[in-house]
C-alpha cells in the first residue's frame, strides 16, 4: 500500500499541514525570518518580471556577440529611457486628469447617490420582475463595491509598502541579467542520474511558462489598454488616459481583472452622460472579443492550458487569502504547481512502462 500514489501524496498532505501547523504555533521564533523574507520577496519578483520583460533584449544582443557587460549596459539604458519617455509624455496630462478626478470626487459622489435613491423611489413603478432584478442588481452592486474599496485600498497599501524596497530592485535585476543561467545548474548539482534530468527538465519548463505568462500577459494587457484607449478617444469618455493606466494593470489580471477595470469607466461614462455607459460597453465588448479571439490566442497559446473556470476559482480563493498580492500571484503559482505535478506524473508513467517492458 505503501507504494500506492494516493497513499504518497495523503501522507505528503498530512506532513505539510502539521509543518504548518507547528510553525505557526511558533511563529515568534521565526518572525525575524519571516520579516527579511517578506522584505527581500518582494524586491525580487520584480527584478524576476523586469528580467523577463527584458530578456529578449538581451537574447538578441548576446546572439549578435554583444559581450554580457554589454548586453546588460544597453538593457539598463533602455528601461530608463522608457521610464523617462512615460514620465515625460505621459506624466503631465495623467497629473492633470488626476487633479481633475479630486476636484470632481464630490460632484461624482453626489451623482452616483443621486441616482440611486431615484431608482429606489421609483422601483415600486416597475414590474415585479423588473423590481426584483434591481434589488439583487443593488445588492450585487453593493457586494462588488464593498470587495473592490478592499482591493483598492490592499493594492495602495501594497505601493506605499513596495516603495520602500524599491531600492532593492535594481540590484536583483542587475543580478538576474548577469547570472541568470547559474540557478538552475546550482540546484540540479545536489541531484545525479534519472533525478537530475527530471530536476532539470522541470526547471526548464518552470522557466518557459513563467517567461510566457510574465511576457504574454503585459503585452496582452498593453494591446487591450491601447485599444481601449482609442475607443474612449473616438466617444469622447473623460480621464481616459486615467481609466486606461487603471486598465492596463487591471487586466493582468486574468479574467477578473477587465471586469475591475470596467467599472469606474462604466460609472464615468454614466455620470458624464448616460448614452457614454452604453459606449463605454460597446467599446470593452469590442476590446475583449478582440483579445479573447485574437490576441490571447496568438500571445499565449496552449502554453498555460487552463481552464477559465480554474482560472477565476484560484485567483478567488487567492485574493481571499492573501489580499491583492495574492491575486497577482495566483496563477502563475497555480501554473507552476501544475507544470511539477504533470512532470510528476509523466515520470511515474515512465517508471511504469518501463517495469512493464522488462517483465
Amino acid at each position: 500500500m505503501t507504494r500506492k500514489l494516493w497513499f504518497q501524496v495523503g501522507i505528503g498532505i498530512l506532513l505539510a499541514l502539521l509543518i504548518t501547523k507547528y510553525f505557526l504555533e511558533i511563529k515568534s521564533i521565526f518572525s525575524p525570518v519571516a520579516i527579511i523574507a517578506k522584505t527581500i520577496f518582494i524586491p525580487l519578483l520584480l527584478g524576476a518580471v523586469l528580467f523577463y520583460i527584458t530578456e529578449p533584449l538581451q537574447r538578441f544582443l548576446e546572439k549578435r556577440k554583444v559581450p554580457r557587460w554589454g548586453s546588460i549596459l544597453a538593457v539598463l539604458i533602455s528601461v530608463a529611457a522608457l521610464i523617462w519617455v512615460f514620465i515625460a509624455i505621459v506624466g503631465p496630462p495623467v497629473a492633470d486628469q488626476v487633479e481633475k478626478l479630486i476636484k470632481n470626487t464630490p460632484t461624482i459622489a453626489k451623482e452616483i447617490t443621486h441616482q440611486t435613491e431615484y431608482i429606489l423611489q421609483h422601483r415600486e413603478d416597475f414590474p415585479p420582475q423588473v423590481e426584483d432584478a434591481i434589488e439583487k442588481a443593488i445588492n450585487s452592486v453593493q457586494s462588488i463595491a464593498v470587495v473592490f474599496g478592499k482591493l483598492i485600498v490592499q493594492f495602495f497599501q501594497s505601493v506605499v509598502q513596495t516603495a520602500f524596497t524599491l531600492v532593492l530592485v535594481p540590484f536583483f535585476f542587475i543580478f538576474l541579467l548577469k547570472d541568470h543561467e547559474k540557478f538552475a545548474p546550482f540546484i540540479y548539482q545536489f541531484f545525479s542520474g534519472k533525478k537530475r534530468v527530471w530536476v532539470k527538465k522541470t526547471l526548464g519548463d518552470i522557466d518557459t511558462v513563467l517567461r510566457t505568462y510574465i511576457q504574454g500577459q503585459l503585452l496582452i494587457s498593453f494591446l487591450l489598454a491601447v485599444i481601449m484607449f482609442i475607443g474612449y478617444l473616438i466617444i469622447g469618455l473623460d480621464y481616459a488616459l486615467l481609466l486606461v493606466i487603471f486598465a492596463f494593470f487591471m487586466n493582468i489580471i486574468p479574467f477578473i481583472g477587465p471586469w475591475i477595470a470596467f467599472t469606474p469607466a462604466l460609472i464615468i461614462g454614466f455620470i458624464q452622460e448616460p448614452q457614454l455607459a452604453i459606449w463605454v460597453s460597446v467599446v470593452t465588448l469590442i476590446a475583449q472579443q478582440t483579445d479573447s479571439n485574437v490576441i490571447t490566442p496568438n500571445v499565449m497559446g496552449k502554453t498555460l492550458d487552463i481552464h477559465p473556470l480554474t482560472v477565476i476559482t484560484v485567483i478567488l480563493a487567492a485574493g481571499n487569502i492573501a489580499g491583492f498580492i495574492g491575486i497577482l500571484l495566483a496563477i502563475p503559482a497555480y501554473a507552476v504547481g501544475k507544470v511539477i505535478v504533470r512532470n510528476i506524473y509523466e515520470a511515474r508513467r515512465d517508471i511504469k512502462n518501463t517495469a512493464t517492458k522488462t517483465v
